[in-house]
């Protein structure tokens, strides 16, 4: 049975919903952990570096750490899947320079590609909002097996330019960003706690429930649900998709 909504624009989770968090956590993690010290240290003038750093100190009040210290918490938040924005900032620096290496390549589900083609193509919006950085989004989607996807994409949000992912606030900021009514926008993610803040902002919302992701047993309250993006038809001004 499909799920039909006439909206402008689709929001894209990434773990979960179009790529598998396993990826994430078995590749991209041990990636960064690998590499943080070096970026500390010999990195530690880069604007962008020493401003994660002082964000580092900020939250956990260690206001004098040095880069062993703040290596030790990036592991720490690694190993508790902390979505700290400086952690992701850190990791999208690395990641952003491993994919343009060809040391990675992302991840998407089977459904998710053609889907978004599909919608494009037919007139829709598509965003990205993830915990993950921009700059770390930005990678993801241009160094992919099916080449550079970062052309279907309209915009690109994270915890630091729309706020946490469980705030109905950054779902408001993100509509206000993109110029839309909240009711013409639609957003797919596996987090049940995501979609009831995107709800509360006034947003259509569709939890995608994959076998074998960490939200798969406890499910998506009652929010319309989607096992693929196959299951989900969009109609925007004109379009028949």
């Amino acid at each position: 049975m499909s799920l039909r909504f006439d909206v402008d624009a689709v929001v894209l989770d990434i773990e979960g919903t179009t790529s598998a968090t396993g990826f994430v956590v078995d590749v991209l993690y041990p990636y960064s952990r690998a590499r943080f010290g070096e970026l500390l240290t010999r990195r530690a003038d880069e604007p962008e570096v020493a401003r994660a750093v002082a964000q580092v100190r900020e939250l956990t009040g260690e206001h004098t750490a040095d880069a062993a210290a703040v290596e030790k918490t990036l592991g720490t938040w690694l190993d508790e899947d902390r979505k700290a924005t400086p952690l992701k900032t850190l990791q999208g620096i690395i990641w952003s320079e491993g994919f343009a290496r060809g040391d990675l390549v992302s991840h998407f589900y089977d459904d998710v590609v053609p889907a978004l083609r599909a919608w494009r193509a037919a007139g829709l919006r598509l965003y990205v909002y993830s915990s993950g950085s921009v700059a770390a989004q930005r990678a993801w989607f241009s160094s992919t097996p099916e080449g550079d996807l970062l052309p279907l994409v309209a915009g690109l949000y994270d915890t630091e330019n729309a706020g946490p992912k469980q705030e109905p606030e950054s779902y408001r900021r993100i509509a206000e960003s993109a110029g839309l009514a909240p009711g013409r926008l639609l957003f797919l993610s596996d987090r049940p706690g995501e979609l009831d803040a995107a709800r509360a902002a006034g947003w259509h919302t569709v939890g995608v429930r994959r076998p074998g992701e960490p939200y798969y047993e406890q499910g998506v309250g009652d929010h319309a649900q989607a096992g693929t993006f196959d299951e989900i038809s969009v109609n925007t001004s004109g379009s028949t998709a």
